[in-house]
């Protein structure tokens, strides 16, 4: 029967309800029964979600117990103006979630892969003793809020900081919440050295907001947008896959341990040759359903939306996906998130494997990186119909496309340099990610049209076409798809109204991936700007940039052999080496790119390069030293104790 009202009174006068004494029941006592048993969706159940987060309407409820509200946050001015009364909001908050301490938390450089939570923190009661009557007092204030200071020098700093300068400071980021776990509420922060040069991953982030808010502007201005004071901003949507194993077989395999994947062995007599994993019913016979469950309850209650949840291609592998967002907070949920698949696991028995290729002869697991731009308001600049319409220019979407491909052309050693890294470099190009080679695919509706565009033809808005599926049956009845298939090899497709960067590593923090595409974007932005303003039209100057930026589109088979070979002679950006293409970070291109958004200086530039490459190097030693490890204390032993060596 359908639960329906009307159905429910019909099975009410249907039934009679015995209690628990075996009395028969009224009906009207029977609607109480009934509605215990059974009720409608109440969203009751989850009004935990999102306490721990201080935004919206929990921030505005104990704002305004201190005369302020909820609305003071989307000023960053605030940092000056109201430090000390967000501060008396944060500790009420704290204290009636069960938390007494608090901490900067902040994203030190090159701890893919070796730091668990990939974040640093000092954590400091909010208490104090008196010095009068030694009562235990209150100790949280505006300035603890909103700067910190710890040592600079102790952190991969690329020779920015020495140990007789090693000063080091926190200031908090306004752009993403504060948030709280346990007994710890945790202030997401930028780390500095004393002369302002970025020590962590996330102050070249928000440079590079700056930047591409900046130009973006002008750029819509000239297609006829005007959006004042308001903010263009980066949302980003990142999947996260991940490998579940037996705890005790993990605690078995000292590479797996100290190198995060195995890197001696024989291969699994059974792998992914049947397709048999991938959407596959996570098994009730196991643990992952539990643990993947209450990591995403946990997650929702620190206000991150952890939407979808599924098998991946190889053996234990899975995935989580949120709903997309500000790029910093998404950013910053996203190492939350791997820490946490981390620490539940083990409360299920099982070892969670960030490690981009745990296990040799299956797939390896990346963290695709789905990116857009939009207005602060929600008009999104990669939605053709909706950027037309705002313009009121219908090829908008057209100009907006060919500066993003002349940007993809342009610079795409540093978009293979954002993601390079040893377990990476075992993932790419090997018909699981796509290869080092940097293309985009558009799909053949849009190239037509962009053809067509950039060779005078029209200049008439793109419509994305669909089209009807009929599968000749009366119970599924004809339904609409777009006119366009996905391409999975293809590391930079467009996927409608976002492109996907889809060459991510799963362990990598994704910062330098969205600061690059964020300043590459920019500076083409930037540069339709400046000429328009030099009296060009913008329409001729995107016709111009296709022309001379199409040889970067394709799109075929990325993993075909001949494929690749015929996308390495066309002259795109193809950098097998990860070693390799972290050099690209200071040549003088990129330099001058990172110099003129105002994203990094050439310092900093350098500095990350060489820390870059003591990541890699130092993940490559670990692994040779874990290797004789094994050989000595593992293998010989037990070849010795066989007697057959």
């Amino acid at each position: 029967m359908l639960a329906t009202s009307t159905a429910a009174r019909s099975l009410l006068r249907a039934t009679r309800f015995t209690s628990s004494t075996g009395r028969t029941l009224a009906p009207a006592t029977a609607q109480t029964a009934l509605s215990a048993i059974r009720s409608f969706a109440s969203i009751e159940p989850y009004a935990d979600y999102g306490k721990s987060v201080f935004t919206g309407r929990v921030a505005d409820e104990y704002l305004k117990k201190h005369g302020s509200s909820g609305d003071i946050l989307s000023d960053p001015s605030w940092t000056k103006t109201h430090a000390d009364t967000v501060a008396k909001a944060v500790l009420d908050w704290a204290v009636d979630r069960g938390a007494n301490t608090y901490c900067h938390w902040f994203q030190p450089m090159a701890s893919s892969g070796v730091r668990h939570g990939q974040t640093g923190q000092v954590q400091n009661m909010m208490m104090k003793f008196n010095r009068t009557t030694n009562d235990v007092e209150f100790d949280f204030d505006g300035k603890m809020l909103i700067k910190g200071e710890t040592d600079g020098s102790s952190y991969p700093n690329g020779g920015l900081r020495a140990t007789h300068q090693a000063g080091g400071y926190l200031a908090i980021d306004t752009s993403s919440p504060i948030f709280l776990r346990g007994d710890t509420v945790f202030i997401p922060s930028a780390f500095v050295s004393y002369y302002g040069a970025a020590l962590d991953e996330k102050t070249p982030l928000l440079r590079s907001n700056m930047a591409i808010s900046k130009h973006a502007k002008r750029l819509l201005k000239h297609l006829g947008l005007d959006i004042g004071d308001k903010d263009v901003v980066s949302n980003i949507g990142l999947e996260q896959e991940f490998f579940l194993v037996p705890r005790e077989m993990y605690y078995k395999r000292p590479d797996l341990q100290l190198a995060g994947r195995t890197i001696i062995g024989k291969d699994a007599p059974r792998g992914q040759e049947m397709c048999d994993h991938y959407m596959a019913p996570p098994s009730l016979a196991n643990p992952a359903l539990a643990c993947m469950q209450e990591i995403q309850d946990e997650c929702w209650r620190l206000g991150i939306p952890l939407k979808t949840r599924h098998r991946e291609v190889a053996p234990n592998q899975y995935e989580f996906a949120p709903l997309y967002g500000y790029n910093t907070t998404q950013i910053d949920q996203n190492l939350m998130v791997m820490q946490i698949i981390e620490e539940v696991s083990a409360r299920h028995g099982l070892a969670a494997l960030l490690q981009e290729k745990p296990f040799n002869d299956v797939n390896g697991s990346g963290k695709h990186n789905n990116w857009s731009v939009a207005t602060e308001d929600g008009t999104m600049m990669l939605h053709p119909a909706k950027i037309n319409a705002a313009t009121g220019n219908p090829a908008s979407f057209a100009v907006i496309m060919s500066a993003i491909i002349a940007a993809v052309n342009e610079h795409g050693d540093l978009l293979r340099m954002a993601i390079a890294s040893p377990g990476n470099d075992f993932r790419l190009g090997a018909c699981e990610a796509p290869p080092a080679i940097v293309s985009t695919y558009l799909g053949d509706d849009m190239t037509f049209y962009l053809s067509h565009f950039k060779d005078g033809k029209g200049e008439g808005e793109y419509i994305p076409q669909t089209k009807m599926l009929d599968l000749g049956t009366h119970e599924v009845l004809p339904f609409e798809v777009p006119a366009e298939d996905r391409n999975r090899t293809s590391p930079f497709p467009y996927g409608g109204a976002r492109f996907e960067f889809r060459a991510v590593g799963s362990s990598q923090n994704p910062s330098m991936v969205n600061t690059v595409l964020n300043t590459i974007v920019a500076e083409k932005f930037a540069e339709f700007a400046d000429k328009c303003d030099a009296g060009a039209d913008i329409h001729d100057l995107a016709r111009e940039a296709l022309n001379e930026n199409w040889r970067v589109i394709f799109n075929g088979n990325n993993y075909d052999p001949e494929m690749q070979e015929e996308l390495t002679n066309r002259g795109i950006w193809r950098i097998d080496s990860g070693v390799e293409a972290i050099a690209r970070l200071t040549d003088p291109k990129s330099i001058a790119l990172f110099q003129k958004m105002k994203v990094l200086t050439k310092e900093e530039c350098e500095s990350r390069q060489q820390i870059l490459h003591d990541h890699y190097t130092g993940t490559v030693e670990i692994e040779a030293k874990c290797l004789v490890d094994m050989i000595q204390q593992h293998i010989i032993p037990s070849v010795k104790s066989a007697g057959v060596g």
